[in-house]
């Protein structure tokens, strides 16, 4: 699992303007544009080119069909002379050379430049193609492919307010692409790319089940083939998908004598093109209800499109597709302002895909793709192609690191999810247990559990939760349930009549070792974090179980860590007071555990009738403030049924079921968050 902290990089705006609207001007060494950089004070600079000149330059920079694009020296001279010559525009301005002078001291860190420009004739000049002027770092090689100190450039729209964005949702693509007129794009190669970027959050199931498994794709990822834009409305207005992903060619369009760039979609009546402009496919791709409010709205839209990026004619409002769609208020667009090539675009869907459902920071991958696409589309300028709007709120930082932290929580689910269906820990406890016929599937939980060691390894030495105590806790504590899950699998696999009985000695011994294992990671977590009252309860619950604390050793619990279980319950009474929502169910559940866990540590003073009465009333409470659904009371209900199908005491007993009575829960399912 590698990923890179979203704090580890630092924001440079760099804004330019200049008086009129910002349609039907064109470039001019004569325009004085004002640059606005940090906390410096303008800097008036002048574009390079003439309009017309510029229009030229850009077409050499097209792929010509009959010619190797290693061998084309002349394409090739002028994506290195439009480099310097942009470069030697950035240079003009004292504070960007700061700020990016001052980045280069800190290795590791990224630089996000963020690129507001209001003019539309401005858009035509490909910024990601700048070459480092003296200043600079790695001065003399392109600026965002250079590796002494990362950028990573984005483009956005000036606004009056801030766009809305929520990062962290739950992931879900829609795919669509078209070929008309016979045209051809490789669309298998793009979905290989998103079915492989999704794989580690699909159920696992067992071979020869295609049904199911594709029905488990579509809840994640839906393909359109051949689609029209009609199709891609209907799908917006009908599900909330995060991320959308066209393939299609990009061909010009005419519109009032004004030619520009859209995309070639399937026409509704025939297998002809039907080019679709920026603002249709925004108005598609951002559905609204019947007030006019926006219902759903993908986060993100990549555009596997040619010219996507390519505004052209900036006489009327309006601009390049990706343009468009962000004014309309898509939070992140990713484009091509350039021709690219198709094995270009395999790679780019495979690149941005894979490490954004991994939860890394979008401005890292942007800078990744172009690293890869130059290595591995080596003679092409399909680096410089990719151009990306952005929308970065102040919190964008903590929106990733919560999606980041989801994702791994879903992807440990999925593999616990396959750990509890072999083992049988999904079934009534009145069922019989799923038996073991095969080493294969014994071979499968060990690998399924070494692989959510690993990864959880690394969460807890990535840099935030060394540098904080309250993540290092949250994740130690993750990591105690996981170990108390993986302890309950091999119990389960222990106790399997179909197991090879010269084995049930290695399953048992498993079992303790994963539950001593949680023992002492919910204990260093209270070190980290003594006040956590959560994590308290769960090292106090996991001691007091018989697989670690033999029937004399229960009854000088007590004895040992009474007070903690004083001290916990003072902790919740205090938190109750003033929880609300989600925070004071978890609260009350807490409590009824707490009143439980009495027969271990309240005696002598321990009275059964009246943790009862404990136990009913903060139950009660729970089930009348959620529904049947919510996680929460889900929650609370899994872990009394620990104690009673695998952590099960005569002392408890009836307590649990009391507590699993007043919940409504039913003896069966696991859950990893517990």
């Amino acid at each position: 699992m590698s990923t890179i902290p979203s704090k580890a990089i630092q924001k440079v705006k760099l804004e330019f303007l200049r008086p009129g609207p910002s349609h039907n001007q064109l470039l001019s060494p004569l325009t004085p544009y004002i640059a606005l950089c940090g906390e410096e004070g303008p800097v008036t600079v002048q574009m390079p080119f003439e309009h017309r000149q510029l229009l030229m330059r850009l077409r050499r920079l097209r792929y010509e069909s009959d010619k190797d694009p290693a061998k084309d020296e002349q394409r090739q001279a002028e994506v290195r002379d439009l480099g310097e010559a942009i470069g030697r525009v950035l240079g003009q301005i004292p504070a960007l050379l700061s700020e990016l002078g001052n980045a280069a001291v800190e290795a590791g860190k990224l630089v996000h430049l963020r690129l507001s420009l209001s003019a539309f004739e401005l858009g035509l000049v490909p910024f990601e193609l700048a070459v480092g002027v003296d200043g600079f770092p790695g001065s003399g090689s392109p600026l965002f492919l250079q590796t002494r100190a990362p950028i990573s450039i984005t483009r956005e729209i000036r606004r009056g307010r801030p766009l809305p964005i929520n990062w962290n949702r739950p992931p879900r693509i829609l795919f669509a692409f078209a070929e008309p007129d016979g045209l051809y794009v490789p669309a298998q190669s793009h979905l290989q790319a998103l079915r492989s970027a999704i794989e580690p959050w699909v159920k696992i199931r067992n071979p020869g089940r295609d049904k199911e498994r594709v029905e488990d794709v579509k809840k994640i990822l839906t393909v359109l083939p051949n689609a029209t834009l009609k199709q891609i409305r209907e799908a917006c207005a009908q599900a909330e998908y995060t991320h959308v992903h066209i393939l299609a060619h990009g061909a010009p369009l005419e519109n009032s004598g004004n030619k520009r760039y859209g995309v070639a979609l399937c026409s509704d009546f025939d297998s002809s093109k039907d080019i679709i402009d920026g603002e249709r496919l925004a108005i598609a791709l951002t559905a609204r209800d019947s007030s006019g409010n926006t219902k759903f709205c993908p986060t993100l839209v990549t555009l596997a499109t040619c010219d996507s990026g390519n505004i052209e004619s900036m006489l009327t409002p309006g601009g390049s597709i990706a343009h468009e769609l962000h004014a309309a208020g898509i939070p992140w667009v990713i484009a091509s302002q350039f021709p690219l090539w198709m094995s270009a675009s395999a790679i780019a869907a495979e690149v941005l895909y894979q490490r954004l459902l991994d939860g890394n920071d979008p401005r890292w991958v942007i800078y990744e793709l172009r690293q890869r696409l130059r290595t591995d589309a080596a003679g092409t300028h399909d680096w410089a192609s990719i151009v990306a709007y952005a929308t970065v709120p102040l919190d964008f930082e903590d929106q990733v690191d919560a999606f980041r932290d989801k994702q791994i929580r879903r992807r440990l689910e999925v593999k616990f999810d396959r750990i509890d269906e072999l083992v049988g820990a999904n079934i009534e406890i009145e069922q019989t247990q799923q038996t073991f016929n095969s080493a294969e599937l014994e071979e499968e939980i060990g690998f399924l559990c070494k692989s959510i060691r690993n990864e959880l390894k690394a969460w807890r030495e990535e840099p935030e939760a060394v540098a904080s105590f309250e993540i290092k806790a949250e994740r130690l504590g993750m990591s105690a349930a996981s170990e108390k899950r993986i302890g309950i699998a091999y119990s389960l696999l222990a106790s399997s009549h179909a197991v090879d009985p010269s084995k049930i000695p290695k399953w048992a011994k498993e079992s303790k070792k994963a539950y001593e294992a949680s023992q002492a990671y919910y204990r260093e977590a209270l070190e980290f974090e003594p006040h956590n009252y959560w994590v308290m309860t769960q090292f106090l619950s996991i001691t007091a179980i018989p697989a670690l604390t033999s029937s004399a050793a229960f009854k000088c619990l007590s004895k040992a860590y009474g007070q903690w279980w004083i001290t916990a319950r003072q902790i919740v009474e205090w938190e109750l007071n003033k929880a609300s929502g989600d925070n004071r169910a978890y609260t009350l559940a807490t409590m009824a555990e707490l009143a439980l866990l009495g027969v271990a540590y309240g005696v002598p003073d321990f009275n059964d009738l009246h943790a009862k009465e404990e136990i009913i009333r903060y139950c009660n409470e729970m089930r009348a403030q959620l529904d049947p659904d919510d996680f929460p009371l889900l929650s609370t209900q899994r872990q009394f049924r620990r104690y009673i199908r695998y952590w099960d005491r005569e002392e408890w007993r009836g307590l649990a079921y009391t507590a699993l009575e007043t919940l409504g829960g039913r003896l069966s399912e696991e859950s990893l968050e517990d």
